[in-house]
């Protein structure tokens, strides 16, 4: 695997490396080693699926409230996603920036993202679907998010929005 480090620190693109032969590739998707040397969260006892109907679905920007941050491990397997995560660190330089990559089943990517950061995405395709692996166990009572155009994070979503939830609706604007 390989591990780019993206504009927002602790935030990582990993892109694995296919042995291919007749038959197709084989590729590694996690090492908990290869993790741990790259000095990342390297356990991640809760995985879930977000599968997605619709092109132009956006789902987010979510996180956990401390002490129940989440270090995620997000991977398109079906589709392709237009993904963003916004640092909500206040104690760093990159507080509020945003960064979005496309992750796909084309490209095989993941996207590695620190506790301190929302997360959302947009459906590229219809029947879209993300496998995520987080570090810690969801708790429903520290679920947080802020509004998917909060004009301080100042996301720019590459689709006209099909389909968005009334619980990310209605979720305010981040306050700095």
């Amino acid at each position: 695997m390989r591990f780019t480090e993206l504009s927002l620190p602790g935030a990582f693109l990993v892109e694995i490396e296919p042995r291919a032969d007749e038959r197709g590739f084989f590729a590694r998707t996690f090492c908990e080693q290869e993790f741990a040397e790259a000095g990342l969260v390297n356990r991640f006892p809760q995985a879930s699926v977000s599968y997605n109907t619709k092109r132009g679905t956006v789902r987010g920007m979510h996180f956990q409230d401390d002490p129940h941050g989440e270090t995620k491990l997000v991977r398109c397997v079906a589709g392709a996603v237009h993904d963003v995560i916004v640092d909500l660190r206040k104690d760093q330089p990159s507080y509020g920036r945003s960064i979005a990559v496309e992750l796909s089943a084309a490209n095989r990517c993941a996207l590695y993202i620190p506790k301190g950061f929302a997360h959302g995405f947009q459906s590229l395709a219809d029947h879209s679907e993300l496998l995520y692996l987080i570090d810690v166990s969801y708790v429903a009572d520290a679920a947080r998010g802020v509004r998917w155009n909060d004009p301080f994070i100042d996301v720019k979503w590459p689709e006209p929005i099909a389909v968005i939830s009334d619980r990310d609706l209605a979720f305010a604007d981040w306050v700095p």
